[in-house]
């Protein structure tokens, strides 16, 4: 029996070379995703991972931010240093003075002498004040230690960040591997059932099938142009992502592989070390720290607060009798609170409430970390899993089609049953396809759940961002408006 017709306008090739044609097309996509030699031009993983490092806005805040709790300790700091200021006043001033004088000897005494001065006057002084607090309940130094626990809370909160980011990219990354691979799949698809189409109907038309078969052919290829507009459209999402995230529009993305051998090789080593690690719990371990260290500091109201204080003031034409004056002065103020309304007490009370609450927070999100860890770990494997099954079902389903074009060519099979079994092989492909993307991704959210996902971890191509250096750089200072970076 024939397997194809030749027309005389157009020639033809037999109905089991567009099969043949259909398995070979179709193939094309699948390994995209999986680890591969690339050429040297096409970006990588760790070089779009550094591009969002380094470029990413909502990361490059959060270090701005950082730098924002730097300036906490200076302020802190600023308690155990003097307090020095200046002042001046000038101003006109019209002076009376009446003095009486008694009788001279030997005269009645109503006869005193008064005598009158009169004249402007043009007050000025000049001065400086010292303070120093010698003791204030210990306020000062609790404050730089909370201080410094908001610099290190912040930290971790960046530490996140970099986590957050990094993953959001090497997501859009696979993202955009994957639905790039679907979309050649399914154009490949269309190019195939556009063929089988043409040779369906010319079949048709010498009397071999029927309409039935033209309009199962007709209506899978509607199905594979709709499935083309989709995989279109969900690439130009994914494309526009990647574009915000990384900074960049996506090229040639070469094939990108796991990153499990980074993370723990156990699932309970996985949730100790998260338990620990992640920059979550930290960042509320810290947020204890704080929480402590602010009822130490709303106890200091309590305590008597101790001061000294020096100031110098040279003064013209104050008052008549003495047109010029320098007063200098040194002390000691002690001021022991004894009662102020109740409020300190209220205010301390509140900062032990905090402090309950802030420890139930780590407790909070130290499970919250370990379901992740679970889930994380169990997705991994799990992709492992539909990878191997998807590759046999790959292999099974190329066998299958090619099992039934050759039944199809003797007349065992209708254009149905290629139909679909080309859909299947197809349906394969893309399952392989979404397994390779899951599994990456899911070893990458493996590593930021237990805290390892850093660009040192990753060894990626950047200078790694430093906060101690900026920490340093303002800790001690002591004037001065610009920032470190010149601002």
């Amino acid at each position: 029996m024939a397997c194809g017709v030749t027309n005389s306008r157009t020639p033809k090739r037999p109905f089991g070379a567009y099969c043949s044609y259909a398995i070979k097309i179709i193939s094309i996509g699948v390994g995209l995703i999986a680890a591969a030699p690339c050429r040297a031009s096409a970006e990588t993983i760790e070089s779009a991972l550094a591009r969002a490092y380094e470029n990413n806005p909502q990361l490059n805040a959060q270090r701005a931010v950082v730098r924002q709790a730097d300036e906490g300790v200076a302020q802190a700091l600023s308690g155990y240093r003097p307090s020095i200021s200046a002042n001046a006043s000038v101003g006109k001033e019209h002076s009376l003075l009446q003095e009486t004088f008694p009788p001279l000897p030997g005269t009645p005494l109503t006869q005193s002498e008064t005598a009158t001065v009169k004249g402007p006057t043009t007050p000025r002084s000049a001065g400086a004040t010292a303070s120093q607090t010698l003791f204030n309940g210990e306020m000062t130094a609790n404050k730089v230690r909370s201080a410094e626990s908001d610099v290190n809370a912040a930290r971790e909160t960046l530490r996140l960040m970099e986590q957050t980011v990094l993953l959001a990219a090497a997501t859009a990354y696979m993202d955009v591997l994957r639905d790039t691979a679907n979309l050649e799949v399914q154009r490949s698809n269309f190019s195939v059932l556009q063929r089988m189409f043409n040779d369906t109907h010319m079949r048709f038309e010498v009397g071999q099938i029927t309409d039935t078969d033209v309009s199962q052919a007709e209506a899978q290829l509607a199905a594979g142009e709709a499935s083309v507009a989709a995989a279109e459209s969900t690439l130009v999402t994914t494309r526009a992502n990647y574009r915000r995230i990384i900074g960049v529009d996506p090229t040639k993305l070469s094939p990108a592989s796991t990153v499990e051998a980074l993370s723990p090789s156990t699932l309970s080593a996985a949730v100790t070390v998260a338990a620990t690690q992640n920059p979550s719990v930290t960042a509320a371990l810290y947020g204890v720290d704080v929480a402590v260290l602010q009822v130490k500091i709303a106890e200091g109201a309590l305590w008597p607060d101790l001061t000294a204080q020096a100031s110098v003031e040279r003064s013209w034409d104050t008052n008549i009798v003495t047109p010029k004056l320098f007063t200098q002065s040194a002390t000691l103020n002690l001021s022991v609170p004894l009662y102020q309304g109740g409020g300190e007490y209220s205010a301390i009370r509140r900062s032990k409430e905090a402090v309950g609450q802030q420890r139930l927070t780590v407790d909070q999100i130290r499970d919250q970390v370990q379901a992740e860890v679970v889930g994380d770990w169990a997705q991994m494997r799990a992709a492992r899993v539909q990878i191997s099954a998807a590759t046999r079902q790959g292999i099974a389903a190329e066998k299958a089609l090619s099992g039934v074009r050759k039944e199809a060519m003797i007349g065992q099979r209708t254009t149905l049953d290629v139909l679909n079994s080309q859909q299947a092989l197809v349906n394969a492909r893309i399952s392989l396809i979404n397994a390779q993307h899951d599994g990456v991704v899911a070893s990458y959210n493996l590593l930021s759940a237990v805290g390892r996902l850093s660009a040192q971890t990753l060894g990626l191509p950047v200078t790694a961002y430093d906060p101690s250096v900026h920490y340093h750089q303002v800790r001690d200072s002591w004037f001065g408006l610009r920032t470190p970076s010149g601002q």
